[in-house]
This record gives structure tokens, C-alpha cells and sequence, in this order.
């Protein structure tokens, strides 16, 4: 599962895109709150990972967000975009 989160963590970092916990998380078959749980710490490179309502993440401070996390108003909020992008299975 880690190896599945460290994919989907380095593909918004490629691509500096934010994405919905939901998506993230439906696209790797577990909920919201485990997928949090696994990312650990705050840190610049899971910050992509946003929330649903707010598009930003959760309890971030201005410096544990990435630097270009703002740089566009897209979010992949759809588990189907990351599953094809990806080739998650």
C-alpha cells in the first residue's frame, strides 16, 4: 500500500496538481482517514493531497505547504483520473 501512496505522492509532485483526499483515497481502495494516517507528517511533497471542501490541505502551515501547491485552481477530484494516469489496480 505504501509503494501505492508514494506513486500517487510523487505523481502530483510531477505534475503539481492538488487532488482531493477522497480521490486519493478511493483510487487506492481505503478511506480518507487512512490514507492520512499513512502520509505521515506534514511535509511540502504530500501537501498535493487536499481537502474536498476547502482545496487545501489539512493542517498545514504555510511552510510545510509545497511552494507552487496554489500555481493553478485545477484539483483532481475523480479516483478514475488517478486510476488511468496511474495504472492503479
Amino acid at each position: 500500500m505504501q509503494e501505492k501512496i508514494t506513486t500517487i505522492v510523487n505523481y502530483l509532485n510531477e505534475v503539481k496538481t492538488r487532488c482531493t483526499f477522497n480521490a486519493a483515497a478511493e483510487a487506492l481502495g481505503i478511506t480518507p482517514h487512512a490514507l492520512k494516517k499513512q502520509l505521515g507528517e506534514p511535509r511540502p511533497e504530500a501537501s498535493w493531497l487536499v481537502s474536498p471542501t476547502t482545496g487545501d490541505p489539512i493542517r498545514y502551515t504555510d511552510s510545510e505547504k509545497h511552494p507552487e501547491l496554489y500555481r493553478t485552481t485545477r484539483i483532481i477530484t475523480s479516483a478514475k483520473v488517478l486510476k488511468r494516469n496511474l495504472d492503479l489496480t
